[in-house]
């Protein structure tokens, strides 16, 4: 028998027309989007639906669509493999994905999470526009490569490597001209570069005065033991206090995300059949980049 883990995509997955037919075929999935209209004081379902996307791209607005999008795929799944569902036994999530693996865990309520993500939307969008800056996937260069590559950049601004995907896939991210010269160095030795289409240095330093304020955020939220383990983007462990939740939560925004260590800490502990639940399908290639073996079933409009 397969054991299951769940993995909850992050920002850049939005796409206009994500959860349409989610909410048209599923009333779950439709009272989402309605209490999330409600509690945010804004249609974020037409956003999702019809866009235009450079709206939905948008920092603060794209976290809570991907937010809800996903847990709107999760009552696809739960409508329509109701065993699944039950069976999962760990969960992980991309960055903004980690808050809603835990909504799915029982850590923390639909309500809290949107309103959470929200502020935490807010509060990065804010620090990016302090500071011109901006992040990269760099491809086909190891971990070593890339490093070395932002030492030699490092020394006009901040720039440093924000998310370890999988091997060959690293983003890169910092002020504009040290990313600048990171992505011409990178170029010389052949990488390929993909500059990404992100508000700032998201999970660097250029981050740090929205993790007091998600610290401020959290403050006041009730957070439950999850009732599976979730495993932290920042440090690829599972946590189960509910305050040590929310201080890995808080350093999250300013920490590298260890995606390609997350993965191999749910193959370690067993997992062998994985499903990718919300828009897009990223999370899906990481995976068969990581272990080309395992299954992994895409839960989303299509």
């Amino acid at each position: 028998m397969s054991r299951i883990g769940f993995l909850f995509p992050g920002q850049g997955a939005q796409h206009v027309g994500m959860g349409r037919q989610l909410a048209e075929s599923y009333p779950a999935a439709r009272r989402l989007f309605d209490r999330a209209n409600e509690l945010l004081g804004y249609d974020l379902a037409k956003l999702c639906f019809e866009g235009p996307a450079e709206e939905l791209d948008s920092t603060v607005i794209s976290q809570p669509a991907i937010f809800v999008t996903s847990l709107a795929a999760l009552e696809k799944l739960r409508a329509d493999s109701p065993d699944i569902a039950l069976s999962c036994e760990m969960a992980a999530g991309l960055s903004l994905g980690e808050y809603t693996a835990l909504v799915f865990s029982g850590a923390m309520t639909f309500e809290d999470g949107l309103k959470v993500v929200q502020q935490r939307g807010q509060a990065m969008q804010d620090a990016a526009d302090a500071t011109p800056s901006g992040m990269a996937s760099i491809l086909m260069l190891d971990v070593e490569k890339v490093t070395a590559i932002c030492d030699q950049a490092r020394s006009i601004g901040v720039i440093q490597i924000a998310n370890y995907l999988c091997p060959g896939n690293l983003a890169i991210s910092g002020q504009n001209t040290a990313l600048e010269k990171a992505i011409e160095l990178a170029e010389t030795t052949g990488a390929r570069v993909v500059p990404l289409a992100v508000a700032g240095a998201f999970h660097t330093s250029l981050m740090e005065p929205a993790d007091q304020r998600l610290a401020q955020a959290l403050a006041d939220v009730p957070m439950q033991t999850p009732e599976i383990p979730v495993v932290s983007n920042v440090d690829a462990q599972p946590h189960l206090d509910p305050q040590e939740l929310k201080q890995i939560l808080v350093r999250q925004v300013v920490s590298p995300v260890r995606w390609e260590d997350c993965l191999r800490y749910m193959l370690d502990a067993g997992i062998d059949e994985f499903y990718e639940i919300g828009p897009g399908r990223v999370l899906t290639g990481l995976m068969k980049r990581v272990n080309r073996k395992i299954p992994c079933t895409v839960i989303n409009d299509s």
